[in-house]
């Protein structure tokens, strides 16, 4: 089954074309990403698998401009990997927030739509976003069906009393206030890959995966359900980030709005786009610069990535702790796959859960690998994500269903 797996943002979108033979075995035909969608002037990056790298700049105003250039790029003569776009056979969509309603992918519906709409308001950066790509796909694709795949869903198995705020009740009757957690794409895919890797059971296991990159968050996976994660009502809450703060006092909030006058969206913003690594070493939101930084003696950089050790480190400590012990450790995402350092450091404050650490092991490869000693207790691993080929599955699966 050829699938198009879309993951639309506010201002671009990124693409993968995937030959789904089965869960385990497909091929990846063409991949790319749609950059400055509103702006003067838009960008298109496309790379059909053994062919050249195909990028265009053009005008691209709306979403559906640019689902239209991926599509004009998936049939191209020369770049191209499809001779007519009926070839495609269904369309994937990671949709951000599922709130409540979902606990696992969707065809997409009417109805659907509706409650993707409801949760815009708790997620108003992304689900406008994905809407406008789904919207797109109908205009363009109308007779081939898509499914939403939902990133708070795999933590819709948490307990009320991990997900719950000690807030007045009527908050969450009104306005469901409560942790949904993100990322659940990625945690769900590592810890089943992870759990096989080191030879686990994963239903009677208990796994603590660290998705880290410009956002971060970790989970707590006890029998292949997650039952707590870093993030909360927003992708805000948990470990520093890139450009997010992560947790901090609320008064702080409040505090530094009537200090400097700012509006609740004025706050919002410091908080989401001006603070984590940004924000604190004041160098800038990508780690890699700030090892660089660091290397060269910067403080405020050494004091940013020190924090970032501290917060995994505590997470991880705190979850061992809720599940009674944890059996594997598994680092994913841009930073957790390619910083050796991180792990090291993280690493480093685990001895006393068990965890011997194999120093020659822990080389960035872009592989997935085992990163302690035969005869450690705990097993930590490095293991690569792959969120587009979860969203491939769970749509062929979907619609294979729908067509029996």
């Amino acid at each position: 089954m050829i699938i198009l797996v879309l993951n639309c943002g506010s201002s671009s979108l990124k693409y993968q074309l995937l030959d789904m033979k089965n869960d385990d075995v497909y091929d990846l035909m063409a991949k790319g990403l749609v950059e400055r969608i509103g702006m003067e002037s838009g960008c298109i990056k496309h790379q059909a698998t053994g062919k050249e790298k195909y990028v265009k700049e053009m005008p691209i105003p709306d979403h559906t401009v640019g689902i239209k250039a991926v599509l004009e790029a998936l049939i191209d003569s020369e770049y191209g990997v499809l001779s007519t776009l009926e070839d495609i056979e269904a369309v994937g969509h990671r949709v951000v927030h599922g709130g409540e309603e979902f606990f696992c992918s969707k065809l997409i519906d009417d109805e659907v739509i509706r409650q993707i709409i409801k949760c815009s308001d708790i997620a108003p950066l992304h689900n406008p976003a994905n809407l406008l790509g789904i919207k797109a796909v109908t205009e363009a694709l109308p007779s081939v069906p898509q499914v939403g795949v939902f990133d708070t869903a795999f933590h819709q198995t948490m307990p009320a009393y991990a997900y719950m705020y000690a807030l007045p009740y009527e908050y969450y009757d009104k306005y469901r206030i409560r942790r949904y957690g993100f990322h659940g794409t990625s945690h769900k895919f590592v810890s089943e890959k992870g759990a096989k890797f080191a030879g686990l059971d994963l239903d009677n296991s208990k796994i603590i995966t660290c998705h880290l990159g410009n956002g971060s968050s970790i989970t707590a996976v006890a029998n292949g359900k997650s039952i707590d994660t870093s993030m909360g009502f927003t992708p805000l809450e948990g470990v520093i980030m890139g450009t997010r703060c992560g947790n901090v006092d609320p008064d702080v909030i409040t505090y530094i709005q009537e200090k400097e006058h700012l509006s609740a969206e004025e706050m919002s913003r410091v908080m989401n786009k001006k603070s984590g690594f940004l924000g604190l070493s004041c160098v800038s939101s990508d780690a890699r610069d700030l090892n660089d930084a660091a290397n060269a003696g910067d403080p405020k950089a050494k004091l940013t990535l020190k924090k970032l050790v501290y917060d995994v480190t505590k997470y991880i400590g705190a979850y061992a702790a809720v599940m009674n012990g944890v059996d594997l450790i598994v680092f994913t995402g841009g930073i957790g796959e390619n910083n050796s350092r991180l792990r090291r450091r993280v690493c480093e404050n685990l001895t006393y859960l068990g965890v011997k650490f194999d120093y020659e092991a822990n080389v960035p490869t872009g592989k997935d690998m085992i990163i302690t000693l035969p005869d450690s207790k705990v097993k930590v691993a490095v293991i690569t994500t792959n969120e587009e080929l979860v969203i491939a599955r769970d749509t062929m699966h979907i619609v294979m269903n729908e067509n029996e």
